[in-house]
């Protein structure tokens, strides 16, 4: 089972879920995905908005590897580089091509320096609940 409450006293939330219960089903927890090609090259060098639907589509597929959908995510991690609010819209754009407006996981979205492989502007992590 799934539920999605509501906290009282919480400001509404902008494209996640404050809270996300879950019982029973199968832990799905998939590493930092990053914008890279499946031969390894950086997708979108320079354009948050193309690394993010890269990054969404490695998601995808790490998803799909264990039987999962974005509709299983549950939990999601979002890493951006200089992150300023200026650039909430292409990741939110690229996320929208993605997950399911109604079933919308709990989400951090945090700014840092840098990420580990130099051109990169964003890691997501998710952590799905399969059969839940």
């Amino acid at each position: 089972m799934r539920e999605h409450p509501v906290p009282q006293g919480v400001a509404p939330s902008r494209g996640y879920s404050h809270v996300v219960s879950v019982s029973g089903g199968r832990t799905v927890y998939i590493a930092g995905q990053i914008a890279l090609d499946a031969e390894g090259n950086v997708v979108g060098r320079g354009d948050l908005g193309a690394q993010a639907r890269q990054v969404f589509r490695n998601l995808q597929a790490a998803l799909a590897a264990a039987g999962a959908t974005f509709a299983d995510v549950v939990k999601m991690n979002t890493y951006v580089v200089n992150m300023d609010p200026a650039n909430l819209a292409p990741i939110r754009e690229a996320r929208a091509e993605f997950l399911p407006v109604d079933r919308l996981p709990a989400s951090t979205l945090v700014g840092v320096t840098q990420l580990a492989v130099e051109g990169l502007l964003i890691e997501v992590e998710m952590i799905a609940v399969v059969g839940a």
